[in-house]
């Protein structure tokens, strides 16, 4: 399934609980099947040059998509780090930085929320809590999504 992330196809049913404005940053129920977070990870294993493991920016137990050589700009990556562009809790949901434009039409069709660090100055606040996936039509969406901040961070600075 192709997903055109400018016309983002609804998200089915209500909002996951979220911890909302607080840090961490969590989500606390709508996880993701173990078989779709495993497709989620394995799909951001197949991307050119990522790399995972530890996080280093959020829990231990989160995976980090790190980039072997980036080039994109400081707003594609989860400051202070300079290659960590997101990572996937164990329950699923993702903590991306997504091109700006993406950011709203995100919120808007319920699959995201901003993340609360993006209140502060010095991070940029592209960074938002995509969903867990619950299925295959909403992990295509999420796959998507992760091919959007994965352009970002791959993209050199004088080309965007």
């Amino acid at each position: 399934m192709t997903i055109d992330t400018v016309t983002l196809p609804r998200r089915a049913g209500a909002r996951p609980t979220t911890t909302g404005r607080e840090i961490p940053h969590d989500q606390l129920d709508q996880f993701s099947p173990p078989e779709i977070r495993a497709a989620l990870v394995a799909a951001a294993d197949a991307l050119p040059g990522v790399f995972t493991g530890p996080s280093q920016v959020s829990e231990p137990s989160s995976l980090a998509l790190r980039m072997q050589h980036p080039t994109g700009p400081w707003e594609a990556f989860l400051f202070p780090s300079r290659d960590e562009f997101g990572h996937i809790h164990r329950a699923g949901f993702m903590h991306l930085t997504v091109p700006r434009a993406l950011v709203a039409p995100l919120i808007e069709a319920g699959w995201a929320e901003p993340h609360p660090i993006t209140r502060r100055p010095e991070w940029p606040d592209s960074i938002v809590m995509l969903y867990a996936p619950r299925d295959a039509d909403e992990l295509a969406v999420a796959v998507a999504v992760l091919q959007a901040s994965y352009e970002q961070a791959t993209t050199p600075i004088e080309e965007q």
